[in-house]
């Protein structure tokens, strides 16, 4: 789950995911993110293709399989939320939301 994630919030803000940037995403080595990745592309949620721009490298894209378990995962984390800002107004849930996409908006400043 978390390198299929990675590769598509990497993929979603226009980044190659190569293993160097999921890697870096997720905060492991080189060689950890190889693995992951090799084993979430065994499971059928990840293809490794050659990069557009550079035969030499490789990147990870998310496969339709992989989709459907990112939108299951992202469908119990709502349920999940619901469960614990249950009685929060809908002003809170927006607050609530603002702040945390500006917080992660800056987290990704950082690493330019």
């Amino acid at each position: 789950m978390l390198v299929t994630e990675a590769v598509h919030s990497l993929t979603q803000r226009g980044v190659a995911a190569t293993v160097n940037a999921v890697a870096h995403e997720i905060g492991v080595d080189q060689s950890g993110a190889s693995r992951l990745i090799k084993s979430a592309a065994e499971s059928g949620y990840l293809t490794m293709q050659a990069s557009e721009t550079d035969g030499r490298r490789r990147q990870a894209t998310v496969t339709s399989s992989g989709h459907t378990m990112l939108e299951q995962a992202h469908d119990w984390q709502e349920q999940i939320f619901n469960l614990l800002a249950e009685g929060w107004s809908e002003q809170q849930r927006r607050d609530f939301q603002h702040a945390m996409t500006d917080l992660i908006d800056h987290s990704y400043a950082l690493d330019t």
